[in-house]
């Protein structure tokens, strides 16, 4: 763990030497602004994704990077973190996880399960109570992998599938002790999933890169602790970048 923190650090000093900015949000987005020419780039560990406003701006990153470290240019990128990245021709790009989706599916035996319209089903209420009550009751559970599909649902849900936000948010809350009927759900959003293998965000190049959203609240809807529903969502470029519903 060292290790990475020390990497991190000299990456971050690295960029600040070229003139970039680190994001107050996230702190692996760096970005630069020079006579009109905007450079962002964002890091996981050693892989760096990066865009110019400007052909001339992406071969100067590549060498500002390239005169401090060993680097390699994979290209155009196709696949990052799971995303597949696809371009049309009028300029607009989209993130989804078709492939993603279909492993997981296939890993929990889903492949050919019949899709569902939503990822809930309608007017369904789960609780605490539903949750195991005796030790042999919790025992008939321990086979099943609830944390492990909700864990690879919750990477869906995080990067591009937003409708899937109040369903993991849901589920997230018997983790720790989930029932049938909490497994039942889960596979209904499996289902769910199965069903919008194509869906994503996309992002319109002549749409306005000024930030706009919604946010809403309802009052304690939350059977289990009485706590009110958050949610949000924002917008730029035309799709969304910011998403989450909560307790």
């Amino acid at each position: 763990m060292q290790g990475a923190h020390d990497w991190a650090i000299t990456l971050d000093h690295t960029y600040t030497e070229h003139r970039y900015y680190t994001s107050k949000a996230d702190s692996q987005v760096q970005s630069k602004v020079i006579n009109g020419e905007l450079t962002l780039t964002t890091t996981w560990t050693n892989d760096i994704l990066g865009a110019s406003t400007t052909p001339a701006g992406e071969v100067e990153a590549k060498e500002e990077l390239r005169s401090s470290y060993e680097i390699k240019d994979l290209g155009e990128v196709k696949y990052i973190l799971g995303m597949k990245i696809e371009r049309t021709d009028d300029g607009s790009i989209k993130l989804s996880q078709h492939t993603y989706s279909e492993h997981v599916l296939k890993h929990f035996g889903m492949a050919e399960a019949k899709s569902c319209s939503t990822p809930l089903l309608p007017g369904i209420t789960l609780s605490i109570k539903n949750s195991p009550e005796t030790q042999d009751k919790a025992n008939e559970m321990k086979g099943v992998l609830y944390r492990e599909a909700l864990s690879l649902l919750i990477w869906l849900q995080v990067a591009t599938h937003p409708d899937l936000s109040y369903t993991v948010n849901l589920l997230s809350h018997f983790a720790h002790n989930p029932r049938q009927a909490h497994w039942n759900t889960l596979k209904h959003a499996l289902s769910y999933v199965k069903g919008t293998l194509d869906y994503g965000i996309i992002y319109f190049r002549n749409s306005s890169l000024c930030p706009f959203g919604y946010v809403d609240l309802d009052y304690a809807r939350d059977v289990n602790e009485w706590k009110s529903m958050k949610g949000h969502m924002f917008f730029v470029g035309g799709g969304l970048v910011s998403w989450a519903s909560k307790c």
